[in-house]
């Protein structure tokens, strides 16, 4: 249980950082809020889940798939510290932008080939500067489809509390799913950044690869339960040995 000095410190840290972005939000012109926005969106989704995991103790790691510009990270990171949830952070990217386009359903506007590419040094670089010990969180650099197959038992996280998905193609969704498969577990969330990102001749490259993924592991079934921005949905996976308390 939480004690009366733990919640009251919490409270604290929540008036001031509220204080602060109201401060922030009202010097910066209306056009200029609209990304400001989204990362407190961000903020606000990893609050709520890191506080569930904690009270519900779900224990494990934060594994994050496309770490473009290290906010979501960082924001994951200092959420699980503020409810002292003990995941170890995993950080998977290719560090070059995008891959090449492999499917016809990875057809986007906003998916070009080199897109949306931090450096391992910039990333890392970042991190120090938000406040992200070294220790703490663990880069596993190379395109999915190499990275992942080559990544031995024990170089690779074995208990996953929070996987957020933020590839945005449906062939690179493809590959994150068929390495978590075997890491599935009950009461975990799986957190899809593009989950509303279709285009004029496609449907949601990483919702139409998580419906198939869970076709094919029927076993398991997603229960609905953040929407994040207008952009991101996230669910708690639920096993279906599990029964529900009735």
């Amino acid at each position: 249980m939480t004690s009366e000095t733990d919640l009251q410190a919490q409270i604290d840290l929540l008036q001031n950082r509220i204080s602060e972005l109201e401060g922030q939000m009202n010097a910066r012109p209306f056009i200029a809020d609209i990304k400001f926005q989204e990362r407190l969106d961000r903020e606000a989704f990893f609050y709520k889940v890191f506080r569930a995991l904690s009270f519900n103790a779900i224990k494990g790691d934060y594994v994050e798939f496309g770490c473009h510009g290290g906010t979501t990270f960082s924001l994951a990171y200092h959420s699980a510290q503020l409810h002292k949830h003990k995941a170890h952070l995993w950080a998977f990217d290719s560090f070059q932008g995008f891959p090449k386009q492999r499917d016809e359903e990875d057809d986007h506007p906003k998916w070009v080939e080199g897109r949306m590419s931090t450096s391992l040094q910039k990333f890392t670089d970042l991190c120090d500067e938000r406040g992200l010990p070294r220790d703490a969180y663990t880069v596993v650099p190379g395109f999915y489809s190499d990275s992942l197959p080559a990544l031995k038992q024990d170089e690779a996280p074995d208990n996953i509390a929070l996987v957020y998905i933020d590839c945005d193609l449906y062939s690179s969704t493809q590959d994150v799913l068929k390495f978590l498969q075997p890491r599935l577990k009950h009461g975990m969330v799986i957190a899809l950044d593009d989950y509303y990102c279709w285009s004029e001749s496609q449907a949601a490259g990483e919702r139409v690869a998580l419906e198939e993924f869970m076709e094919e592991n029927p076993g398991w079934e997603l229960i609905p339960y953040l929407q994040f921005g207008w952009h991101g949905l996230a669910f708690v996976l639920h096993s279906k040995d599990v029964k529900a308390v009735r």
